[in-house]
């Protein structure tokens, strides 16, 4: 069962508050166009990097100015957590940072992806069953280290049918 999506999908992946890092993530076709369209390195772009690779540049407006310092991801169709082209770019972290990079994403031609959006596509595309997507949830909502680890097995498959 594979998801037909034609849209392309971007959000800020890390929780809200000041942090060194913080990761957008952009899944869909146009993904890694975008990310050549964004993204500023002295001799590559993001397009002729091998699959699951990363490069240090900048995220750049329409005009080339700098608008942060980041390293971008590439993971390709089948082989990355939405099994769609996904882009991660790790920017400077806290609010400033995320959004004008988000942004710039948006403005690039991605829509903001809906709460829990990434994981649905990854259930669509039969990356994960339903029972892997619920521990998902389960992970990121965890409080303690049983919590954590009940769900972590969950997501492992140990669970599943």
């Amino acid at each position: 069962m594979h998801a037909e999506t034609n849209d392309t999908i971007a959000a800020i992946s890390t929780a809200p508050g000041i942090a060194g890092i913080a990761v957008v993530r952009i899944s869909g076709t146009k993904s890694i166009d975008i990310a050549d369209e964004i993204f500023a390195h002295p001799s590559k772009k993001p397009s002729a990097l091998p699959q699951n690779s990363f490069i240090y540049g900048h995220v750049i407006d329409k005009t080339g100015k700098k608008l942060d310092e980041v390293i971008l991801l590439v993971f390709r169709k089948g082989h990355s957590y939405t099994c769609e082209d996904v882009v991660e770019i790790q920017c400077h972290g806290g609010r400033a940072s995320a959004v004008r990079v988000l942004a710039r994403v948006l403005e690039a031609g991605a829509r903001l992806a809906e709460p829990g959006e990434f994981t649905k596509r990854a259930f669509l595309n039969g990356r994960l069953d339903l029972i892997q997507a619920e521990a998902v949830i389960d992970l990121i909502r965890a409080q303690t280290d049983l919590s954590a680890s009940a769900a972590m097995e969950q997501l492992d498959g140990n669970l599943s049918c």
